[in-house]
């Protein structure tokens, strides 16, 4: 479970104050351009981008690195600047994590932004616009949805649990034992999935391809402060703010969840 009531210093409070509102501001941008004909393009193989997230970002850039100018920046959006790594301070950014459904007029996209501290988040918020969900955390103080503190599920089987993730991943071959029969939820923003098992709508969410930072760091904190548990897929910390920005596989659930798919999935190695 995560410390709870430890003491926030002013600056961390005038930080989480300043990330929610540039979040909340930017959601309302990018419902702007929700459902319209918007221009999109692909910026490698299948990994699109569109305009709202390049406008999204630069309203978070100026709002948040405009006031806080001394602190590092990582974004989706943004090339990388390495001079992040010398900064005791990070903004960790994705305008829009679930691009392809925002393309697609589907409400399963978020903004992602979390403030790192040596490696960790220390506040975060995940807004989807289009649901009007808000979720938000800082170190020690808990996680809420809309200003309500919300908790993981406390399920304990695999069977019949909803599981966030790539269906079709449960299928492989490979799998040394099959799967029992799980309720598939699919949301395209990583970000989006993990909240959801913090808020116990879904009960579990594995990922055995590589994500990034910015995919992970806002949810990681959210998860972790509604009592959650969030590592890769064989139980190490996801650590922020590193030269190589990304990180192997993903595992995220409520503790008693955790424990039993970790027993399935956190010997297995990955190619």
């Amino acid at each position: 479970m995560p410390e709870r009531d430890l003491p926030h210093s002013p600056q961390l409070i005038a930080d989480h104050a300043l990330l929610c509102a540039a979040v909340r501001d930017a959601g309302a941008l990018a419902l702007g351009y929700f459902q319209t004909d918007l221009k999109h393009w692909d910026k490698g193989k299948d990994d699109p981008v569109s305009e709202a997230d390049h406008a999204v970002n630069d309203l978070l850039h100026a709002r948040l690195q405009g006031t806080r100018p001394d602190y590092g920046w990582l974004s989706e959006e943004t090339e990388d600047d390495p001079t992040r790594l010398t900064c005791d301070h990070v903004w960790v950014i994705d305008p829009i994590d679930g691009t392809r459904a925002f393309i697609k007029g589907k409400p399963h996209f978020t903004i992602c932004a979390a403030l790192v501290q040596k490696g960790a988040p220390v506040c975060a918020a995940v807004f989807n616009p289009a649901t009007d969900e808000f979720f938000e955390a800082t170190r020690g103080g808990g996680a809420t949805l809309n200003g309500v503190p919300i908790s993981p599920s406390t399920r304990d089987e695999i069977a019949g649990c909803r599981m966030a993730a790539f269906a079709p991943m449960f299928k492989h071959p490979a799998w040394p034992e099959p799967w029992p029969e799980m309720e598939m939820v699919d949301r395209n923003s990583v970000a989006y999935r993990l909240v959801l098992v913090a808020n116990g709508y879904v009960d579990a969410c594995l990922a055995l391809n590589r994500k990034n930072d910015w995919d992970l760091a806002a949810a990681d904190l959210i998860v972790r402060e509604a009592g959650g548990r969030i590592t890769t897929h064989d139980g190490a910390t996801l650590v922020y703010n590193k030269p190589f920005t990304k990180h192997r596989s993903l595992l995220a659930a409520g503790p008693n969840l955790y424990n039993v798919l970790f027993d399935k999935v956190g010997q297995i190695t990955l190619p």
